[in-house]
This record gives structure tokens, C-alpha cells and sequence, in this order.
């Protein structure tokens, strides 16, 4: 039988396997740990729902009516996670070309992010997506000019009229995610002059015009027509999300995000070595999907593979995750 000293190896040589022998040894070494508090339940709340709609594309997942929405806040304070970001989804008769149920109080997103304050915000953080794209009828993050193409400056003030509605209706963060140049800006002022300090904006600051948002798109009932690569970032740069990032913080935001996030972590790990504010990141609808749609076939093991994912977007330098698998998986096995 050969010996160490047959391999040429250094004495005394070194063994990492010893640190690997258990799931109790490697519990006690390992580098990433992805506890629930990092965790972000995305929800959707759909209008004059009298009971949940599931979304086809995203098994597990639903269109809330406002009951069930309750229920769902109770289940995420029992799972100990860290918080909700909140979705509306209204009928086709709420829609106009501005997106003005965006900032109705009695709109559907800001009667769930009153409903959400009311009964969990003091043991969520209750967050509340800022962009009209789900209230447009043309189903882009904005205003039209009259060649098709998204205004950024108009629609600016619509995000700010948007974010002061949320916050008057008890969010304790705004998360503007249209793209649009100049939103963290005219959030904070707007937000600042009618007394809302102390709420934070979390930017999505790296957002990409991916491929993966298609089952999110069902689940909103998306009414986009064409896309949204003039305002979206382009997947092949990486230098111009950095940019994206360091505007942001430099404008105020208090969290930035880079969206998607298991295809972009080397984006994400350049993001988090720069930024002197927390790191979000989004485990998109299209990432869940596909998950699900794998172990459906018996192809991958859900349990092991959701827990990779997750420890691998912490691991590149997330500080907290938006995953639809917020609520019934544990982030951690062995």
C-alpha cells in the first residue's frame, strides 16, 4: 500500500476533507449561512379577488385577494423572514395610459401595504414595489411620449407622487424598479418634503431587460407591449450596472438590488465590494420557475437545489434575498 511519503507531498501535508467528515463539522465551518431574516417574500394582490388565483407558471405561487393576502402575512411572520414586497394587480378598468391607480389611496397596492402595516409592521418590513408598469395600459414603467418611447423626466414625477401614496399608506420602503434616470432623486425629495424621512428606498439599481421575468409577467397580467430594452439594462454590461449602482447611492438610496440574480452574480459581487449600503438581490420569477420545473421531472432535488441557489446569491455578497421560495423552504440543510 502507497503512504504519504510515496506522493511527494509536503509533511506535514494538509487534509481540508477533515472538516467536511459530518453535517455537524460542516455546519460548524461553512462560510455562507442564509438565515430567514435575510429573506424577502415577494406577494401579489390582485383586485376584487374573493379568493386566490394560482399562477400557472409559478407553482406554488398566487394572485391574493385581500383575505388570503392576511393569511400570507401571518405565515411569513411565523416563518421569521425579513419582509414583504408588495405587488398590485388591478382589473383592466383601473389601467390608464399614466398609471394612475398607481397613486389612488384606495388603489389596490395601497390598500395592501395598509393592510400589511396594520397587521405585521411591526414584525415585517413591509416594502412596496414603486413603478407604474402593472397600472399603465401599455404596460411599460412609465409615460409615453407620442413615438412610443417611455419619458423619463415625466414619468419621474409620477414615481414621486407614487412613493409618497405608499408611504402614506404605512410602507417603511419604497423600491423604485423602473430604471429610469434620476428616480432615487426625485423619490427622496418628494418623499423628504412631505415628511417621510424616515423611509427608505431600496433602488433596483442593476436591473436587466432579461428573459427571466416572463412568469412574473402572468402573474401581474402584464399588458406590455413591445419591451423594455430602452430603459432596462442590456444583460452583456456589466461596467454600466456598477454605474447604475454608484448614481443611486449617490442620489440617497438606502438599499440598492441587482435583478436577476442567479444569472448576474458576478454583477452582484461587484456591486456588493463598491456599495457602502445594503445588497439586495432578486431571484426572479423565471429562476423559480425553472427550479420547479425540474423537479417536477425528477430531474434535480427541489429541497437541496432551492438552498444552493439561495446560499450561492448570499455567498456572491447579498445582504438580503427576494425569493418566491421565502416561505416554505429552509435556506440552510446540510
Amino acid at each position: 500500500m502507497k503512504t504519504a511519503e510515496n506522493f511527494d507531498l509536503p509533511a506535514p501535508y494538509r487534509r481540508p476533507r477533515r472538516l467536511r467528515a459530518t453535517p455537524a463539522m460542516r455546519a460548524l465551518v461553512s462560510e455562507t449561512r442564509v438565515n430567514p431574516r435575510q429573506l424577502i417574500y415577494p406577494v401579489f394582490v390582485g383586485e376584487g379577488l374573493s379568493e386566490p388565483q394560482p399562477i400557472a407558471s409559478m407553482p406554488g405561487q398566487f394572485r391574493h385577494s385581500e383575505e388570503s393576502f392576511k393569511a400570507i402575512l401571518d405565515q411569513a411572520v411565523q416563518a421569521g423572514i425579513g419582509g414583504v414586497m408588495l405587488f398590485g394587480v388591478p382589473d383592466d378598468v383601473s389601467k390608464d395610459a399614466q398609471g394612475s391607480a398607481a397613486w389612488d389611496a384606495n388603489g389596490v397596492l395601497n390598500r395592501a401595504i395598509s393592510i400589511a402595516s396594520a397587521r405585521v409592521g411591526d414584525e415585517l418590513v413591509v416594502m412596496a414595489d414603486t413603478c407604474l408598469d402593472e397600472f399603465t395600459s401599455h404596460g411599460h414603467c412609465g409615460v409615453l411620449r407620442d413615438d412610443g418611447v417611455v419619458d423619463n423626466d415625466a414619468t419621474l414625477e409620477l414615481y414621486a407622487a407614487q412613493a409618497v401614496a405608499q408611504a402614506r399608506a404605512g410602507a417603511a420602503v419604497v423600491s423604485p424598479s423602473g430604471m429610469m434616470d434620476g428616480q432615487v432623486a426625485a423619490i427622496r425629495a418628494a418623499l423628504d418634503g412631505e415628511g417621510f424621512e424616515d423611509r427608505a428606498i431600496l433602488a433596483y439599481s442593476a436591473k436587466f431587460a432579461s428573459a427571466f421575468y416572463g412568469p412574473f409577467r402572468e402573474a401581474v397580467s402584464s399588458t406590455l407591449q413591445g419591451d423594455r430594452k430602452t430603459y432596462q439594462q442590456d444583460p452583456g454590461n456589466h461596467r454600466e450596472a456598477l454605474l447604475e449602482a454608484e448614481l443611486d447611492i449617490e442620489e440617497g438610496t438606502d438599499m440598492v438590488m441587482v435583478k436577476p440574480a442567479g444569472y448576474y452574480l458576478d454583477v452582484l459581487a461587484d456591486v456588493a465590494a463598491l456599495s457602502p449600503v445594503p445588497v439586495a438581490a432578486y431571484q426572479v420569477s423565471g429562476e423559480y420557475a425553472m427550479i420547479h420545473a425540474a423537479a417536477e421531472k425528477g430531474w434535480i432535488d427541489l429541497e437541496r437545489t432551492v438552498s444552493e441557489s439561495l446560499t450561492s446569491i448570499v455567498r456572491a455578497g447579498a445582504d438580503m434575498v427576494l425569493t418566491y421560495f421565502a416561505l416554505n423552504r429552509n435556506p440552510q440543510t446540510s
